[in-house]
């Protein structure tokens, strides 16, 4: 064990100090960062070596919620015992989240204490804007700069189009980078958002080239990689579970398995689409449906070609499904607090404003 403290220790793997952690720790609690999670338990990481642990009990308390629980990127106090127990998480300097599949409202944790979030999409098949916007939505909010990365631009002729095609879409500033993730010149782009101290998360498809990345900035093929189906071009799934990596660089690396549901939280606040949001602001009627109502800011935009109708509908899918969530996750609340829940009512009022999604 080396005698430096676990806080120069830990600086390798993106911990900034905390004076009540480090309080922990001279009574003798340990400092990790958890860096993989399975059904068996989680592995953490020192600063020095990579080790098993448990969670301590009130972690394992039926019903929950996940958000409650230590998650891959959190920094967590350790006491010793065979196996060492998980006591206590610290407070996350950010969270990536989305709602879990399936009917039951429920929110995942991505990852936690993260800088940047890299959206991969590659410029093949899997190019699809409309869904960049929703993995946007799901990082505004979380505490970490969300990053475009356009995978296999050495096999795209058209990059310069898909580069002017998401100046018009994306938020003015939004970093954007084509890469050849095999080429570490082509990776050397991304080395600003991986300095010391800095974590990004990889989110995307699957096949779309995150493993790959992963072994580029590593500098060894430390990641399963495998080709994607010819006929549509998805991927197969190589990662399969979350994973945070130390980089030559000093920063830090968590690869994800890839996402094929986005669900939003209900909790956006739809700044992606701000412009939008401004001319619904304009119209005549506070109720305006934006259909044939006198004095509709939207509809006038639509008809000069001001507000292209494909940023529109989308606007309109996101907002419905954003309105929905917001209401699955207050009935969620009002059934913890006994109350009758309103979510049915509020989601219905969103639907006859906006139309289906």
């Amino acid at each position: 064990m080396s005698s430096e403290p676990a806080s120069v220790r830990l600086a390798g793997i993106g911990w900034r100090g905390d004076p009540v952690a480090e309080a922990e720790i001279a009574r003798g609690r340990a400092l990790a960062r958890v860096v993989a999670q399975h059904r068996a338990g989680y592995e953490l990481h020192d600063g020095e070596r990579v080790f098993d642990a448990q969670p301590a009990a009130p972690f394992l308390k039926r019903g929950l919620d996940p958000a409650a629980r230590p998650a891959v990127g959190d920094f967590v106090l350790v006491e010793d015992g065979k196996p060492p127990r998980i006591v206590a998480f610290l407070p996350r300097r950010s969270a990536l989240t989305r709602a879990a599949a399936g009917e039951r409202y429920e929110r995942q944790l991505i990852a936690t204490n993260v800088d940047y979030a890299f959206v991969l999409m590659g410029l093949d098949q899997d190019y699809n804007p409309r869904r960049l916007e929703r993995y946007l939505l799901l990082i505004e909010g979380s505490g970490a700069q969300a990053v475009v990365v356009l995978t296999k631009a050495d096999k795209y002729p058209q990059v310069d189009a898909a580069l002017a095609e998401l100046a018009t879409r994306l938020p003015e500033g939004t970093p954007v980078h084509a890469i050849n993730g095999k080429d570490a010149a082509s990776v050397a782009a991304l080395a600003q958002y991986l300095k010391p101290g800095d974590t990004a998360v990889l989110v995307g498809s699957s096949g779309v080239g995150k493993s790959t990345l992963t072994n580029t900035l590593l500098g060894e093929a430390r990641m399963a990689t495998a080709a994607t189906r010819g006929s549509d071009g998805r991927g197969r799934h190589t990662t399969t579970h979350r994973a945070l990596l130390k980089l030559p660089s000093g920063g830090c690396l968590i690869d994800t398995p890839g996402m094929r549901e986005l669900k939003l939280t209900g909790e956006e606040n739809l700044e992606l689409f701000a412009d939008v949001e401004a001319l619904t602001a304009r119209c005549r009627f506070s109720d305006c449906g934006h259909g044939n109502e006198p004095g509709c800011a939207v509809r006038a935009a639509l008809d000069a070609g001001e507000l292209p109708a494909g940023r529109w509908q989308s606007y309109l899918k996101l907002h419905d499904e954003r309105e929905q969530q917001a209401a699955a996750l207050e009935a969620r609340l009002q059934r913890k607090a006994g109350a009758r829940p309103a979510s049915k009512a509020l989601g219905r009022r969103a639907r006859e404003k906006h139309g289906p999604s």
